[in-house]
C-alpha cells in the first residue's frame, strides 16, 4: 500500500468500505492530503472507465473489487485491515460485525487501527438501525428548522449541513484526533461519527444566541437567516441575485456609502428592518448583479454576486487561487486547505470498481 506524492498525511494507510455520500468524501479529503486510499468495491460495478472518472469524489484512489459475502473477499479485507492505519465503514450498524469485520475483531489482529463508522444516527440509541439521509439528520437537531424565510417552508441547504459538515468533517475531525492520541498511546480506537451529533455541534453558536436570548426560534427574523435587511440575498434588474452580509457597522457604512442609499450610515433596529429591506430591494433592482459587483465586490461592504457553477469557476478571485482545477478534463475543486511545506494534491482520476484489484491483491 506504498503512497508516493506530497501531502501532509503522506504514508497513512486507508481502507474505504464503498458506500455513498459522506464516506467517500471523507476518504477523499484524506487522499487528496496525501493519504493512500483502497476502496473495497463490490465486484460488477461500473464499467466504463469514463465514466467512473466523472466520481470525481473518488479521485486519487484506488479500488479493488471484492465479493464480501465470499470467505475470500472477507479475507482479503482483513488482509488490507491488518496492515492499515485507518478504515471509514458506514454501513448500518452490525453490518461489519456480521461480516466478521468488526472493530473487535479488526482490533485484535491490528490494535493501532483506527475504526471510523461513519452513519446518521450513530452506533448506539433507537433510532440508530434506522435508514435515513441528510434532510432527516438535519430536521431531527433543529438545523432544518431553522433554515428559510418567514411563513415558508424549511429548505435544506443541499446535502452540505447533514453528510458533508455534520458527517464527512466530523469523521475526519474524529480520525485525526484518534491519530493524534496513537501516536502516544500506540493505541488505535472506534470513532462513532453520527451525522446528527455532528450537525448538533454546528449549531453550538445559535445554541448561544438562544441561550442570551438575542436569537428568536421563529425562521426569517433573525440576524443570519436573511432576517435582517444587511444579511439577506436581493435581485437585481436583470433577475440575478446579489448576497448582502453587511453585518458589522463599519461595513454597513461602506455599503451605504457606496451605494449612495441615505445619509445615515447607521444600522437600523430590529423593528425596522422590513422597512429598510424594502429599500435595499428596491435600490438594487435599479442596476444588474455584474454592476452592483463591480462597484461593490472589491470592497468591505461585504457584498459579492450570487454565481452560478459554471460563473463561480470563472471567478477571477477563484482562477487566481486555482480554487477549481481540470483533471482530464473535469473540472472539480481543488484540495483544501493549503500547506506551506506538504501541499496536496490530486493524485489521479477516479478509478473503476476492481481497478487496482490484481495489483493489491498482490502486494497483499
Amino acid at each position: 500500500m506504498a503512497n508516493g506524492g506530497l501531502g501532509p498525511l503522506q504514508g497513512l494507510r486507508v481502507v474505504e468500505m464503498a458506500g455513498i455520500g459522506p464516506g467517500p468524501y471523507a476518504a477523499m479529503l484524506l487522499a487528496d492530503m496525501g493519504a493512500d486510499v483502497v476502496r473495497v468495491d463490490r465486484p460488477g460495478g461500473v464499467a466504463d472507465p469514463a465514466h467512473a472518472a466523472r466520481d470525481v469524489v473518488n479521485r486519487g484512489k484506488r479500488s479493488i473489487a471484492l465479493d464480501l459475502k465470499s470467505e475470500p473477499g472477507v479475507a482479503a479485507v482483513r488482509r488490507l485491515l491488518a496492515d492499515a492505519d485507518v478504515v471509514i465503514e458506514g454501513f448500518r450498524p452490525g453490518v461489519m460485525e456480521r461480516l466478521g469485520l468488526g472493530p473487535d475483531e479488526c482490533l485484535s489482529s491490528n490494535p493501532r487501527l483506527v475504526f471510523a463508522r461513519m452513519t446518521g444516527f450513530g452506533q448506539s440509541g433507537p433510532l440508530a438501525p434506522v435508514a435515513g439521509h441528510d434532510i432527516g439528520y438535519i430536521a431531527l437537531t433543529g438545523a432544518l428548522w431553522a433554515t428559510g424565510r418567514p411563513d415558508e417552508r424549511p429548505v435544506p441547504a443541499l446535502n452540505l449541513v447533514g453528510d458533508y459538515g455534520g458527517g464527512s468533517m466530523f469523521c475526519v475531525f474524529g480520525i485525526l484526533c484518534a491519530l493524534f492520541e496513537r501516536s502516544s498511546s500506540g493505541r488505535g480506537q472506534v470513532v462513532d461519527a453520527a451525522m446528527v451529533d455532528g450537525v448538533a455541534s454546528l449549531t453550538t453558536m445559535f445554541t448561544a444566541l438562544r441561550a442570551m436570548g438575542v436569537w428568536r426560534d421563529e425562521r426569517g427574523v433573525n440576524l443570519l437567516d436573511t432576517g435582517a435587511p444587511f444579511y439577506e440575498v436581493y435581485e437585481c434588474a436583470d433577475g440575478k441575485f446579489l448576497a448582502v452580509g453587511a453585518l458589522e457597522p463599519q461595513f454597513y457604512a461602506e455599503l451605504v456609502r457606496r451605494t449612495g442609499l441615505r445619509e445615515s450610515v447607521d444600522q437600523p433596529a430590529p423593528q425596522q428592518w422590513a422597512a429598510d429591506k424594502a429599500e435595499w430591494a428596491a435600490l438594487f433592482a435599479t442596476k444588474t448583479r455584474d454592476e452592483w459587483a463591480e462597484l461593490l465586490s472589491e470592497s468591505d461592504a461585504c457584498v459579492q454576486p450570487v454565481l452560478d457553477w459554471s460563473e463561480a469557476r470563472a471567478h477571477p478571485h477563484l482562477v487566481a487561487r486555482s480554487t477549481f482545477v481540470d483533471l482530464d478534463g473535469i473540472s472539480q475543486p481543488a484540495p483544501a486547505p493549503r500547506f506551506s511545506r506538504t501541499p496536496g494534491a490530486i493524485r489521479g482520476p477516479a478509478p473503476y470498481a476492481g481497478q487496482h484489484t490484481e495489483e493489491i491483491l498482490g502486494a497483499l
